[in-house]
């Protein structure tokens, strides 16, 4: 059973990743119909950034998972090599 504090860490996750989806969905998808000199276009940046940035955190992502299981597959052979 989840306790309070679980229950205000999970309702503070998943606050904070709606608000990042909500903002990223206007940035991306409402954005281009708005005029460039309208007020709203400073509190987003530069559209390029839109792409590259989900561009980056994806390749850091597949970096990391690709390494964490090249140093289990390493450590599992250094186990059945000593083992032997």
């Amino acid at each position: 059973m989840a306790t309070g504090l679980d229950q205000v860490v999970g309702t503070a996750m998943m606050s904070l990743g709606s608000l990042i989806f909500i903002y990223y969905s206007l940035w991306v998808i409402v954005l281009p119909f708005v005029e460039a000199d309208h007020v709203i276009q400073i509190y987003f940046p530069d559209r390029m950034y839109a792409i590259l940035i989900p561009v980056v955190a994806g390749v850091l992502a597949v970096l990391v998972v690709g390494s964490f299981i090249s140093l289990v597959l390493l450590k599992k052979k250094r186990a059945e090599k000593k083992s032997n």
